[in-house]
């Protein structure tokens, strides 16, 4: 009989929460071919064409006014972050197309890459309405007030602090897996770049939608630039075809890509990356073990990860006092700064469980069919 594992990220908009979904899914097939595998988003799924209305919205928001965002979001969000509490307006909403989902699919397990999944299952389980394992798979580098805890099974952690912060809520270590945020199995570490010409290389990628103003990033005179420019545009075709239009053989321009292996690849092309800092990509940074900047990062979400990162040591945020490109290649040729780096990347790696995310995730299924 076939076991039904259902993925729950948030929206239908690309995202770090469809990115791991994604990663978790193909490692679950590859442990057992038997096992049924689903993603879905429970907003569509209960709402239909709203989803993409509250898609669009969220980002305009974001954009438009970004200070009105990191408000609300520290207020509903991270304030208290400790102190938990049933978010009634969530379960009103949710609720009940949750449990016809799990009614129909019967899964075993849940696996929720974003928060608000998260508590609703949380919410049905102590309430006795869901009888799914449910596990918990941040994607970030710190937990929001709205992940369910209580009534969750399992947690995947992305570092040290957060498995911290969860035993302090009273959560079983056994029942922590420090995972990092999952990544793709094509993101393998590399040895240092050697560029012939000496001439050092830089990915500046703004997110898959290729949002953030990419352009004003580079050198107004790049032609004689020290550095080599890869522009991850992502689905940001207007940028795309300014850059190819600029025929500047120190910036190449790269539409969005798909294959984990290609953008493995290009992560092996660079010395450094300079990105804003969602959970996935800054992974991907760290197991490739690419020095990270940041000129800027989006309300909410992003800019508590990038106060997180920084406390140790894993992300530069750069100023405006001096050019993008000088302060980059002024860290990259500090060696003492590039040491500092690479041991506060090898400290992080260094708490991580050493089996790799199948094994673990292995784990996790053969101590939930025993329950």
């Amino acid at each position: 009989m076939e076991r039904e594992v259902l993925f729950l990220p948030f929206l239908k908009m690309a995202s770090g929460h469809h990115h791991v979904a994604d990663t978790l899914m193909e490692e679950t097939i590859k442990i057992n071919h038997d096992i049924n595998t689903s993603k879905v988003d429970i907003l569509s799924y209960s709402f239909g064409v709203v989803e993409k209305m509250v898609s669009s919205f969220y980002m305009k928001w974001i954009h438009l006014f970004p200070t009105s965002y990191d408000r609300l979001y520290y207020y509903l969000a991270f304030r208290n972050v400790a102190k938990r509490s049933r978010a009634l307006h969530y379960e009103l909403l949710f609720s009940s197309n949750f449990q016809k989902l799990v009614t129909r699919k019967n899964p075993s397990l849940l696996f929720c890459t974003h928060a608000l999944p998260s508590n609703i299952a949380a919410s049905l389980k102590q309430r006795g309405k869901l009888d799914s394992v449910v596990v918990n798979v941040y994607t970030d580098f710190f937990i929001n007030r709205v992940w369910g805890i209580k009534g969750v099974d399992y947690h995947l952690v992305p570092s040290l602090t957060v498995k911290k912060f969860l035993v302090e809520l009273g959560v079983e270590e056994a029942h922590i897996f420090l995972t990092g945020i999952p990544v793709h199995h094509a993101f393998q570490p590399a040895p240092p770049r050697k560029e012939e010409t000496g001439q050092y290389a830089v990915l500046v990628t703004g997110g898959n939608m290729g949002a953030g103003s990419l352009e004003n990033l580079l050198p107004e005179n790049s032609q004689s630039s020290s550095l080599q420019y890869y522009i991850l545009c992502g689905n940001n075709e207007k940028l795309y075809k300014r850059l190819l239009a600029r025929k500047n053989e120190h910036i190449i321009p790269i539409p969005y890509i798909s294959s984990k292996q290609q953008m493995n690849e290009l992560y092996d092309k660079v010395d450094a990356v300079l990105t804003k800092p969602g959970g996935v990509t800054v992974s991907e940074c760290l197991i490739k073990q690419k020095p990270i900047f940041v000129s800027h990062a989006l309300p909410g979400q992003e800019r508590i990860n990038k106060e997180e990162l920084e406390k140790h040591g894993l992300m530069m945020q750069l100023t405006s006092d001096k050019s993008v490109e000088e302060q980059i290649i002024s860290y990259l040729e500090n060696e003492e700064a590039m040491n500092l780096y690479q041991q506060s990347v090898g400290e992080f790696h260094g708490h991580l469980d050493k089996r790799n995310l199948g094994e673990i995730l292995e784990e996790i299924m053969e101590k939930s069919i025993s329950r």
